[in-house]
């Protein structure tokens, strides 16, 4: 993020309120490169944050009073008394930061109202964790100001009940966690259950390749309710074969597994997914720490199949992308996020780039489908204070 976007983030501040900011904080939106509707199971995951950001200026008040504005989002400022923050309350763009401000004071931390304001470059709807990206820029500005003493992953587990009980949407702890503690260069290796984590080397153009993120213009929206429902088929697919939660089916006991849910072909489908795409995470953890990058593109392309035919939550777009640019000489390709729409990332050697691009706008315009937006992503680094 430039300097420059700090220095217009806290101009406005200052028109909007009449004051200076004390600080300027900044978060990611994510891609993630493999590890697909594993985060509520339990599982693993690897996305890592993308250049584009939330960003925020922040003062903090003594008053009870939250005061809210959004460049990006017509509108004056909104004022709330943090006394009358409840779960579900609101349905606007607001229910994110002010949800972040709810969850910190249900856990005990003496958060007395600010004055904020938010500019985001992380594309709304495009299965980059835009959402996300808001909360941890809040949670991490107050965590600074109020002095909370809250780690990255415990900031993450806030900004997911935040989203999760005050938003109401059944997310799991990926994103949040993936925009507090990515790192520059590297692919965050997570253990969603314990939260442990591991900086995977991911420098792709040292190695003479990139990787693409193909937005498809088709906006998703998980709280409206495919998301919740595949949600409650993998706990229910859980509850049928006595575990806690997916992750503990093991993946050499996968047909066993399909056999005992008999005749439910929903919950069958849903099952294997999720273990076949712990599995995947496995396997590219393996494939980059051996030194054997090109081989994980195989492993995206295999995985966007089963997030196509067992989860179903990819379309036409997503699929055209994954088609037209392996067609094209693509190394691998998949869809990327909650699926509905959204974006799909491809994996191509550094020379095949524009053949491949070319390829996925072409075969957009044929089939009559609005041009996509595509755009490399680079690693780059979770939250952090600007200024």
């Amino acid at each position: 993020m430039s300097v420059e976007t700090a220095a217009a983030v806290a101009e406005r501040f200052r028109e909007l309120y009449g004051a200076e900011p004390e600080g300027v904080w900044a978060a990611p939106g994510r891609v993630n490169l493999i590890g697909e509707h594993t985060d509520y199971n339990d599982g693993f995951v690897m996305p890592f944050a993308l250049p584009h950001t939330a960003v925020a200026a922040v003062s903090r008040r003594d008053d009870g009073v939250l005061r809210l504005h959004s460049a990006d989002v017509e509108g004056d400022v909104v004022e709330l008394r943090v006394d009358d923050l409840a779960p579900e309350s609101d349905k606007a763009w607001t229910a994110y930061p002010s949800g972040v401000v709810w969850a910190l004071r249900e856990a005990g931390h003496a958060v007395t109202g600010a004055d904020i304001h938010l500019a985001s470059t992380v594309p709304a709807g495009a299965g980059l964790s835009s959402s996300a990206a808001l909360e941890v820029v809040v949670a991490l500005a107050l965590n600074d100001l109020y002095d909370l003493g809250q780690k990255g992953w415990q900031l993450a587990r806030l900004c997911q009940r935040a989203e999760n009980v005050y938003v109401g949407a059944p997310v799991g702890i990926m994103d949040q966690t993936a925009s507090a503690c990515c790192e520059t260069g590297h692919a965050l290796f997570l253990d969603t259950r314990d939260l442990s984590q591991k900086q995977i080397p991911f420098d792709l153009a040292a190695e003479g390749m990139r990787l693409l993120v193909v937005d498809t213009q088709v906006k998703h929206s998980h709280s409206e309710g495919e998301y919740g429902k595949r949600r409650a088929g993998c706990e229910k697919g859980a509850a049928l074969l006595g575990v806690d939660a997916l992750r503990d089916v093991a993946y050499d006991d996968l047909d066993a597994a399909l056999a005992r849910l008999g005749d439910d072909e929903e919950v069958r489908r849903l099952v294997r997914h999720v273990i076949t795409e712990d599995q995947r995470v496995e396997r590219v953890v393996f494939l980059l720490e051996s030194g054997e990058t090109r081989a994980i593109g195989p492993v995206l392309t295999e995985g966007h199949a089963s997030l196509r035919d067992d989860f179903q939550v990819s379309c036409p777009e997503l699929d055209l992308v994954v088609e037209a640019a392996n067609a094209a000489g693509a190394l691998g390709a998949r869809m990327t996020g909650g699926g509905f729409g959204g974006s799909a990332i491809v994996l191509a050697d550094a020379a095949d780039v524009e053949t491949v691009t070319k390829a996925v706008e072409e075969a957009f315009a044929s089939a009559g489908f609005t041009a996509p937006r595509v755009f490399e992503a680079v690693p780059a680094a979770g939250a952090r204070r600007v200024s």
